[in-house]
Parts: C-alpha cells; structure tokens; sequence
C-alpha cells in the first residue's frame, strides 16, 4: 500500500529547512514531493500509490492517553458538556467572559486540528491523521454514531491532502471496495471545505441525480447540523434543506420599527453553498466550484457517460490554467457493459507515472486503488490495521468482535464457492476486488470466450512481478544499416513486450531464393498483425497496430504454444509501425499471416524483399487465390468464413493453453493487455480489438495445417468395350 522512502530528501537539507521552518505547503519541484505539512517542518517522506508525499514532523510529545501501548489507539473525544449545551455562535457571545476564557483554548485546539492534522500514539508509534481526516473521526456523525479508524482511511486522506496540495492536480478518482465509507468521507469533506471557505461552492454527483440528492439530506445535511457550533456558520434556510446548503446572512425585513437600527457589529456570512445536480453530461457546465464530489461514478447508465461529464466538470475547477478547485471522485466499477468501461477509461487516465509536457495526467485526476483486504468490514483490528494473516489467537477488531480468520482467508474461500458460478464470481470480484483487474470485470455472459480461464490467467499474472518475466524493449538494425541484422535492446519507452528471446544461431535465421527472403524459423513459430494504413486520423484517435508472436511445438529451445510477443500501439507514421513489424520477422525468423484489407504493410514486405515472409492464407491453394493474394500474401477480414475460423483459433487457444490447465499447473500467457482484449472481444464489432484480431491471426498461422481446402482426387475413367461372344458373331455390350 504505501513504504517511507529513506533518504528522498538528502538529510542535511531536511535539518536545514526544518531549523528555519521554511518549507512550503505544495509541490516541491526541486525535490519532486508533496509537502502536506503546514508548520513549515516535514518528517517522513512517503509513496503512496507512486506519490511521494512529505509528512510533518513528529512532535516531540505526541499524545498518549496510556502508557501501555497496547491500551494506545484512536479514541473519539466527546464535546465537554458545558459546550455541548451551546448550540450557536450566538449563544457563545451571550456567556460571560470568565466562561469563555476557560473555553477559549479548547476552541483554538480544535481549530489547529482542524487545519494542521492531529498526532496520537496507536499502538506505540506516533501516527499522524491530516486535519480532513480528524473532522471525519471527531465530529462526523453517521449512520452507526461516528466512524472506526483504519488505516486504510488515514492512507487515502494523506493522499487527498497530497492531491489537494498540489497545483498540478485536479483531485483524486479512487477505486474502492464496496462499504468503505467513501460517500460519509466525502460527504464530510463537502461539510469540512463549506463551513471553511468565503465566496465558495461545493458540488455533488452521483450514479443519478436522485442518488445525489439522498447523499446530500441523508449525510450531508445531518453531518452538517450536529457539528459542534463554533465550526458552523451561520445559515440562510431550512435547518433540514433539500437542494442547497446556504451559509449566508438571512435577509432580514425592514420595517418602520427597524429601519434606524444600527447594528454596532455587522454579522458576516461565508456566502459558501453546498448543492447537488442531476446526473447529466453537462450537470454544473459554465459554473465555478472550489470542491466537486463524485460518488459512484463507475455506475454512471448510458446515454450518462462520465468521461463525457469529467470534460465539462474539469473546466469548473480551474481558470485557465490555474487549478481553483478540486475533484473527489470514488466508486466501484460496474460491468464494462454498464458504465465501469469508461470509469476504467478514466482511472487509466489519471496514472500518476504518465503525465504531460505540463506535468499533469491525461485527466489531470490523480488514481488511487485499495486492495480489499486493507478496507474488509469485520477484519479491522483495535488500532485500525487490516488482518492480513490467520491469527494463532483471536484479535479483538475495531468493532469490539473477535477476529479468527484473515480478510484473505475470508476472500479466498467466498472465491473458492463462486468458481462453478462466473458471474456470481465476477461481480464478487468487482465488489471485493484485490487487483485493478479484479475490479474491472466484466460479466461473462457477455464474453466470446471462456472468461473464467481468461481472469485465471490474469489474476496469475497479478500475482506474480510481472518484470521477471515480461520484458519492455525496441528492435533496431545493427549500426544502423537496414537488411542486416536486427538487435533488442531493452527500452522502458519501447513498443515491444516479450517474453522468449531465441538462442544466437536462431536470430536472425533468414535465407534467400530467387532475390527473395525466407524465414528459417517457421517451425518454431509465426506473427500475427492487424495492421493499419494511414498515420494520422481526424482528432487524433484510432485504431491501433497490433503483432503478436507465438510458438509452436518444436524440438528447439524455445516454449511451446506460448505466446512470446506483444506489440500494441500507434506510432507517429505507419512507416515506423511497418518498420517495427518487419525487424520483429526478421529477429525472430518467423512468418507473418497479415489482414490484406489494408496492404501498405504487405507492400512493405514485397518492395523490401521479404514477400517470403508474408503467409498466404491457408485456406486456400495458391492456384485459387486472386491476382493481389499472390502477389502479396495475406488473408481478407471480411469473409465470414474467415471471421468463424479466426474467433474458434482465439476459443481453442483459450481453452487449451490460458488459466488453469488440467494437470493443475498455471499456463504461460504473461500479456494482460491481450487477455482482456479476449474478454471483451466482440466478433459483430471486430474493429476496436486490435490485440484479439492479430492474436487470433498468430494462432490461425501456427495451426495453417487445420485450414488447408481438401484435395479432391481426380478420377481418370477409362471404359473398355465389353463384347458379348455367343453365337457366330460377337456383339458389343451397350
């Protein structure tokens, strides 16, 4: 979940600053970290979610309620009760002086809580909360009284407050567990940034505009009305408002009585409110807000879109190009086919290791996902830590019950009971997703192919540390010079993801015949590509190229019926893309069976010699293929033969070499990207799968021999007259 990074700051710079209490709350760009600290001192540096983020500095006496640390743990404070008989600013005002002076400083503690975070000893170590997180656990009262700590909830508003502090970012998008406490956490922090601010707005979403409405009366209101009161302002309304929020001045009527009076001290409002609007593409478009809410966004219904709405939204956050606002946006996914492919889209969008020129994500939102076990209802123990391993002796939880088992164990057995039932798992998989991938899974009855070996497969490679296997690269001729020799080289920005590189004598193992060249390794295994013709499209966005390298069974060195190679992007030119593909061929020394519906790839071969390489399709005899066939190799996309054919190779592959295989091993098939292509693959909307349409062709080139037309024997009949020879004379036999 999160690590402290040592020495990301040199120390003596640490010191340095800290003495002068001079480091900045923001982004620190010397330093690329995050500092949340407002005291101008910082401690830990820690990555959450590859954010690097300065804590502040431990104090010297942090608080300890117990000297036995066992006994050390958050504990919710209750307002002292002659406060809590105070229920406005104006009663306050009303007390005597030696009454607020026993109060004041109680008042001010609070405050700098409020605004600098909150330190308490849990469990023997020093651990810090931002000021967001302790208005949560305090004073937010919600549906079971006020809230647990978990640790899970302190990473995530450490790294809000990270998202919040710095300028290149327009909040956070969070992917989360089903009962984490998300719509409280954000509801609370709609009240805690309203009652803070002058001259502000904060808006809120959901799956639909009556779920944003029940958000706000049902949390956002009752969170707000029993704050303590000197954190609420005064109100303009309704104490129980259906739409709005208002932390103003009520208007007051003039009258013949009033209109000389004079107040000695103008009461001044925030002018802050808090509102909802219907879910719609453009809900809050041309508006400005300081905080946007967005709950269940992965479940937004056509023809919502929340791709669509987060383009109009984003604008409300900002003024030109300085951020004014922030987004706190969480869910968890529906189905892919119900709202949960665009929040994937989205949450794709906003990796904190991809940003732009500018140094922001695609979506300016910066991702953050949870695993299950660190946020699993019942498996929280007392100091808010998640069980993770079977305890020897029960573990007194949060919550007061006992704890026996871990959240994994829990997790694995409610797997274990779903795995005859796909879509049941699925969706406990969305619910209680441990990966990402878990998280965007999609329903099998919407699936070509055997999903349950395909998220097998994927939750395998999950497991494991995929850079052990799979390496990032580029191809390239040796010093430069085209036809020669091909050389990988590892490349962190490359195209190519492989996983088998073939010994020396294999490299390269080409021949030539007639001015043309061959591969010299077709029986060890053969490339499929869907390719594409143009370089640029009208707004920047299209398909794809696609290669896929796999093996056949062979007496060589390499694996067998395992895919070795995949290539899935969109070069600046088509040139670079044909380019790439034909150093792979020639690399490897394999043949490639390519779509001929678009033919500057196939030309490409043939003008460079290398016709050789390019397959013929094989399920017909080259007697019977038209003109272009022969001349550049190739096979149709548009035969339906031809599309029955290429998604039974993707079925047969699937069920023969992905997921769990009969004798209880794990296959091989390291590309995640190619395997949730499959899952998604659509046989009556083929464009948009890149990776499935040369995956399949790969496997179709290995497996030509199955689609080879029959050879009808030709039968020479030769008739024999035949005579019949009683009698004087013979006579034919007709």
């Amino acid at each position: 979940m999160y690590k402290v990074v040592q020495d990301w700051i040199p120390k003596s710079v640490v010191t340095n600053k800290n003495r002068n209490k001079s480091w900045i709350y923001g982004y620190n760009q010397q330093y690329d970290v995050i500092i949340i600290s407002k005291t101008g001192e910082i401690g830990d540096v820690v990555d959450i979610a590859s954010l690097k983020i300065a804590l502040p500095k431990e104090p010297k006496e942090c608080l300890q309620r117990h000297s036995d640390k066992k006994k050390q743990y958050w504990e919710r404070q209750e307002l002292p009760k002659p406060l809590n008989r105070i229920s406005s600013i104006f009663q306050w005002n009303e007390m005597p002086s030696d009454f607020k002076s026993r109060w004041v400083d109680y008042i001010e503690a609070e405050f700098d809580n409020r605004e600098l975070g909150f330190w308490f000893m849990n469990n023997g170590k020093p651990t810090y909360i931002t000021g967001a997180h302790y208005m949560y656990l305090q004073w937010t009262n919600i549906d079971v009284g006020y809230p647990e700590y978990r640790e899970a909830n302190r990473l995530l508003y450490i790294f809000w407050e990270a998202c919040k502090a710095d300028k290149r970012s327009f909040g956070m998008i969070y992917l989360k567990i089903r009962r984490s406490g998300f719509s409280f956490m954000s509801s609370s922090e709609c009240v805690n940034t309203g009652t803070l601010v002058k001259d502000s707005r904060v808006g809120i979403l959901s799956k639909t505009g009556a779920d944003a409405k029940k958000m706000f009366t049902d949390k956002v209101v009752p969170i707000n009305s029993r704050l303590p009161f000197f954190f609420k302002p005064i109100m303009d309304g309704m104490d129980k408002p259906k739409t709005e929020l208002a932390y103003r001045v009520p208007a007051s009527k003039i009258t013949k009585k009033n209109m000389y009076d004079v107040e000695d001290d103008e009461i001044q409002g925030l002018d802050t409110t808090i509102d909802w609007k219907n879910t719609d593409d453009n809900s809050y478009d041309g508006e400005k807000l300081l905080l946007l809410v967005h709950d269940e966004s992965g479940k937004w219904l056509k023809p919502n879109n929340i791709l669509n709405n987060w383009r109009v939204t984003k604008t409300c956050l900002r003024l030109g190009s300085k951020i004014i606002g922030k987004c706190m946006m969480g869910s968890t996914s529906n189905a892919l086919s119900k709202g949960g492919d665009n929040f994937k889209k989205l949450f794709y969008d906003s990796d904190i290791t991809k940003r732009n020129a500018n140094g922001q994500t695609k979506s300016g939102l910066y991702s953050l996902f949870i695993p299950m076990e660190w946020n699993m209802e019942g498996f929280i123990d007392r100091y808010g830590m998640p069980v993770l391993d079977n305890p020897i002796e029960p573990i007194e939880g949060v919550d007061g019950e006992y704890i026996d088992q871990s959240a994994l164990n829990y997790w694995e057995n409610e797997v274990e009971s779903l795995r005859n039932d796909p879509d049941a798992l699925n969706e406990y998989y969305r619910q209680f997703p441990r990966t990402e991938s878990h998280a965007f899974r999609d329903e099998s009855k919407q699936s070509l192919f055997n999903l349950t070996k395909i998220y097998q497969q994927i939750d395998y490679n999950d497991a494991m540390i995929t850079e052990q296997y799979v390496t990032r690269g580029s191809f390239s001729w040796k010093n430069g010079i085209k036809d020669t020799q091909v050389i990988f080289s590892p490349d962190n920005r490359g195209r190519f993801y492989i996983t088998w590189v073939p010994n020396k004598n294999l490299q390269n193992n080409y021949y030539t015949k007639h001015g043309v060249r061959y591969p010299g390794n077709e029986h060890i295994g053969a490339f499929g590509c869907d390719s594409y013709d143009i370089s640029g499209t009208v707004g920047g966005v299209g398909s794809n190229g696609a290669l896929h390298g796999l093996t056949k069974f062979s007496m060589e060195e390499a694996p067998s019926n395992e895919f070795f190679l995949e290539y899935i992007a969109r070069p600046q030119t088509a040139e670079i893309f044909f380019e790439d593909v034909l150093m792979a061929c020639v690399f490897y020394g394999m043949p490639i069976l390519i779509e001929n519906n678009k033919p500057r790839l196939l030309y490409h071969f043939k003008n460079r010699g290398y016709r050789g390489f390019a397959m013929n399709r094989p399920d017909k005899i080259f007697t019977k293929l038209s003109k272009t066939e022969k001349e550049l190799g190739g096979i149709p996309n548009s035969s339906e033969d031809v599309k029955q054919a290429h998604a039974a190779a993707i079925e047969s592959y699937i069920e023969n070499f992905v997921g769990l295989r009969s004798d209880e091993d794990m296959s091989s098939m390291a590309f995640n990207r190619t395997l949730e292509d499959w899952a998604k693959f659509d046989i009556s909307n083929r464009t948009k799968y890149d990776a499935s349409i040369s995956s399949g062709l790969a496997v179709m080139a290995c497996q030509k021999h199955l689609y080879q037309p029959e050879r009808k024997e030709s039968r020479i009949m030769i008739n024999f007259a035949r005579y019949s020879n009683t009698g004087k004379t013979s006579q034919i036999i007709r």
